[in-house]
């Protein structure tokens, strides 16, 4: 768990590095005059939601991680089934991504504090991910504000680009390098997998059929994920040994050959990535500052502003 002085060093050092990244359609006191209730708002909702379940913050950053991947950070994957082409339905959504009442929740909240509807779900998305984050014992940064809200969803982008727990390096540096970000970015993102679970059908083939993978960490999923597809599938496993605390096991678990995901384990094992992964294991403060500075450039892609998109009055449906 971070001190507040190390927070303060941290945001200190992320708002010099990311001045490069920052759009310049977003401004980080986006909403200072129109509602400063805001963003107490959204940290207030979370801190509670986290407290009542701290799966949750997990889930909120992976929200916003697909959110993004998704024809840019617009909250489409906030529509639920009733939309056309919804993003919940997706294969990498489909029974998995969760959290949208949580999200429904802040949006009440805020709008009530504001007196209207005048903060997008985008930009909650946001700093909720920021704010889950923080909650669960990660750094603090400032999240660039003023997105719109997507007026539809798009399913078949949502199959196509959101990166799958079966694909190798090549294939994740690709769909990284596809959203403007770069191998430290696909690495540095990764480590989010410090928070939450997987079900047992995104890594059966890993702990059954893979090599590179500690055999009593093998024996231990073993038990959790049967052999046979569709029995268990929805089982679930820790993404590392601390999923409920923001910290580096994830990286210190790959070293181990303890990757849960085939797309987690290909960062590391004799490839291009591996001095990242130690990096990033070793010196908490660099993975700190490079995952806050990586998480500002996820979300500033393709951001709708102006006049562009919408604010919805309800993060789940159409205006």
């Amino acid at each position: 768990m971070a001190s507040g002085v190390l927070n303060v060093l941290l945001a200190l050092l992320f708002l010099t590095s990311a001045a490069t990244t920052l759009s310049a359609s977003l401004r980080y006191d986006y909403y200072k005059k129109v509602c400063p209730a805001a963003l107490p708002t959204i940290k207030r909702v979370i801190e509670a939601a986290v407290q009542n379940e701290r799966r949750t913050g997990g889930s909120i950053l992976r929200l916003h991680f697909h959110d993004c991947f998704v024809n840019g950070c617009d909250a489409s994957i906030l529509l639920d089934e009733s939309t056309p082409n919804s993003e919940r339905n997706a294969r990498p959504n489909l029974r998995s991504a969760r959290g949208f009442k949580v999200i429904d929740q802040i949006k009440e909240e805020v709008d009530k504090a504001c007196g209207r509807s005048v903060v997008s779900c985008a930009d909650i998305l946001a700093v909720a991910a920021r704010d889950s984050v923080v909650a669960l014992g990660g750094p603090w940064w400032q999240v660039p504000l003023g997105r719109r809200d997507s007026t539809r969803a798009y399913l078949d982008i949502a199959n196509r680009d959101i990166p799958a727990p079966s694909m190798d390096l090549p294939q994740l540096i690709n769909t990284f390098n596809k959203q403007g970000l770069n191998v430290k970015d696909l690495v540095a993102l990764s480590g989010g997998h410090t928070l939450g679970f997987a079900q047992c059908f995104t890594f059966r083939d890993r702990i059954y059929n893979e090599s590179n993978i500690d055999p009593k960490f093998t024996d231990k999923l073993r038990k959790i994920c049967p052999p046979a597809a569709g029995n268990g599938d929805t089982n679930l496993a820790g993404l590392d040994s601390t999923s409920a605390r923001f910290d580096t096991s994830y990286f210190a678990n790959l070293l181990s050959h303890k990757g849960l995901l085939h797309s987690d384990q290909a960062l590391f094992g004799g490839v291009s990535t591996d001095q990242l992964v130690k990096n990033y294991k070793y010196n908490p403060k660099l993975f700190w500052a490079e995952f806050a500075k990586s998480m500002v450039k996820m979300g500033n892609i393709k951001p709708l502003t102006g006049k562009e998109g919408v604010i919805r009055s309800k993060c789940s449906k159409l205006n």
